[in-house]
């Protein structure tokens, strides 16, 4: 979609209904992923946290791969290290 050189935003409208839902679908599990991880990252002692926590919620708000690092290496398990 050009104009005079320039793209042409695209509104919510112009979406098709696959689009929408995909788009949906996207950001609902992103805000949920967020919330799961803040939640944890709030109630996890500092002892079961990888690395300090206050950096932990600084990379929570880098979206999408904040929170995904964070349960993929964030985390310590009650009996590993």
């Amino acid at each position: 979609m050009m104009r005079g050189g320039k793209m042409k935003r695209r509104s919510w409208r112009d979406l098709s209904p696959g689009q929408r839902l995909a788009v949906s679908l996207s950001a609902s599990a992103e805000i949920a992923l967020t919330t799961l991880a803040v939640v944890d990252l709030m109630r996890r002692p500092r002892e079961r946290v990888r690395g300090p926590k206050a950096l932990w919620w600084a990379a929570l708000f880098v979206q999408p791969v904040g929170p995904i690092a964070y349960f993929w290496k964030g985390r310590r398990g009650a009996t590993g290290p």
